[in-house]
């Protein structure tokens, strides 16, 4: 979500720090993490302190402005300066703008245009030995501005955060707590993040109008191996009055995340899980080469995002896989493997997906994920040595592409239908992906999708990459592109142990071929001819998909 760049951070008074084992990551804010409480907010006016007795009632002036007295009480019922408050205006001369007060007088009082607004203000108290810092977040989402007025800020009224996960092991990291108001066609956001377990909240003044309230609570653990990710989120009339959530195991969602093995003494993995919708904190977890991390979700939460950073060398781009918007039920199990082979092209054709390759008038795009690994998970950026692209027109060579990100390409065309021949390839340390498609293609008045097809090779390989020597497996074989829309006419899938020298067919029987591994250490290659019943065609090479070994590998 993207927050106004008005916006600038700021924090309430911090407790100690405290060392943290894993990178928090804030998705979505501009903000900076203190280790008691952080909270964004709208550009800072000056404020003054409310004089005491009559001179602080203020009377409408020549500039249509009202006298708002605020006034903050902390949790012991007595007047606090720990607060950070935000006034955000929904209507009126400053709609979309907004004052923030801090280290000011417990009582201030500000001159304002009449009209509607949000105020949400969160009162920090010390702790006292042990304790946890305690924080108050007091919300209003309905303040109409009509006369001088007094609201009372008071932290007594909030009522506990009280979200725990169903495992012992699970240690608190951070809680992040969000509201959105929209009030004709303007919308306020405000929140509060805190790395203290000690949260209250409550909603201050009338309810607002039905459905324009928006509110989400996201609580983190960690836990080893794994994070608790825990949200909920509310649409109606008013801010949260506290809220208590104790899930069993059943209510949540296991997310498994398995990181390929290295000999190499590679780092860890960075993983980060978040909501889709809304802002919210992000608890990075490392994943060593070979290792799993857990994630244990709420899927009422809505869909959640995530973001697999491989290890990388120094002076190299960084990698990341991409899953946004990923789904869960309650109960279920869901395994992302990454940067295992087969390493292949990738065609994802459902509703919604980003186009991969088109035909603009006379300009054709590619970009073609030709080194997705082995869950079909596509890289950022894909580790290569060599890349080439290649495009013939009725048998014409028009243009060859060398060294550019694998599968991507940008070629203009004569404008009259022919007959093209596209060949994409690259070159890893170890193996190599060639894909050459044929189709006919004219000048389109729109962008129109490329009928580009891929087949997706899935042996059960260990976290190394490996397969058993000397063992039969079956291997799943999956239609991916135009032909799985339009149908297949012919598939025919053939196997090489010896680097592509001599091909065996593999016949396809129930999604599956057939495949009897070499002497350890050696390699097994992978070919698909396809052709769809509208007559493109793909022929798709893998030279050394993968390895076998001789002892079982890293499962």
């Amino acid at each position: 979500m993207n927050v106004n760049s008005k916006n600038s951070p700021s924090s309430v008074a911090s407790a100690p720090d405290r060392t943290a084992t894993r990178r928090s990551v804030l998705r979505g804010l501009g903000v900076a993490t203190a280790a008691g409480t952080a909270a964004v907010c709208l550009p800072a006016v000056t404020a003054h302190a409310a004089p005491a007795g009559p001179a602080a009632r203020r009377t409408r002036g020549a500039s249509g402005t009202y006298a708002l007295t605020l006034v903050h009480l902390g949790r012991d019922g007595t007047p606090t300066t720990a607060y950070r408050t935000l006034l955000t205006a929904l209507s009126g001369p400053d709609a979309g703008s907004g004052r923030e007060l801090k280290d000011s007088p417990s009582t201030v009082t500000l001159q304002v245009p009449g009209g509607r607004y949000v105020l949400d203000a969160s009162i920090s108290t010390k702790p006292v030995g042990d304790e946890n810092w305690g924080n108050d977040w007091l919300v209003q989402p309905r303040l109409d501005v009509d006369r001088d007025m007094t609201v009372v800020l008071d932290a007594r009224v909030a009522r506990p955060v009280d979200i725990l996960p169903p495992v012992a092991d699970a240690r608190f990291e951070q809680n992040g707590v969000f509201a959105e108001v929209t009030y004709e066609g303007v919308t306020g956001f405000v929140h509060l993040l805190t790395m203290s377990p000690d949260l209250r909240v409550a909603h201050l003044g009338p309810a607002a109008e039905r459905g324009s309230v928006r509110t989400w609570v996201d609580a983190y653990w960690s836990r080893p191996g794994g994070v608790c990710a825990l949200g909920y989120a509310f649409r109606g009339e008013r801010a949260l009055n506290g809220l208590v959530r104790h899930p069993a195991l059943g209510d949540l969602a296991t997310l498994e995340v398995r990181a390929a093995a290295s000999t190499s003494g590679e780092a860890a993995a960075l993983v980060s899980f978040s909501p889709s919708q809304g802002a919210s904190p992000a608890l990075g977890l490392p994943v060593r080469p070979g290792g799993t991390g857990t994630f244990l979700l709420t899927p009422e939460r809505g869909p959640w995002d995530l973001v697999y950073g491989s290890p990388s060398e120094p002076e190299v781009p960084a990698n990341n896989y991409f899953l946004l918007g990923q789904s869960f039920t309650p109960g279920s199990t869901t395994v992302h493997t990454f940067d295992t082979p087969v390493f292949g092209p990738t065609l994802d054709s459902s509703h919604g997906a980003r186009p991969l390759a088109q035909r603009t008038g006379d300009t054709l795009d590619l970009a073609v994920p030709l080194l997705a690994d082995g869950d079909g998970h596509a890289p950022s950026s894909p580790r290569f040595t060599a890349s080439t692209v290649t495009l013939h027109r009725n048998g014409t060579l028009l243009a060859t592409l060398r060294g550019e990100k694998p599968g991507h390409a940008r070629f203009t065309v004569p404008a009259g239908r022919a007959a093209y021949r596209l060949t994409a390839s690259a070159t890893r340390s170890r193996g190599s992906v060639t894909a050459a498609w044929t189709f006919t293609s004219a000048a389109t008045a729109t962008a129109t999708d490329l009928p580009l097809s891929a087949v997706r090779f899935g042996p059960d390989l260990a976290l190394d990459g490996t397969a058993p020597a000397h063992t039969t497996s079956r291997v799943a074989v999956t239609v991916e592109g135009a032909a799985r829309q339009s149908g297949v006419r012919s598939l025919t899938v053939s196997v090489s142990t010896d680097r592509g020298a001599t091909w065996t067919p593999a016949a396809v029987t129930g999604g599956r071929i057939t495949v009897t591994t070499p002497a350890p250490g050696m390699t097994v290659s992978l070919r698909a001819q396809l052709t769809d019943v509208l007559g493109n065609t793909l022929t798709q090479t893998h030279i050394d998909a993968y390895v076998t070994r001789t002892a079982t590998g890293t499962r």
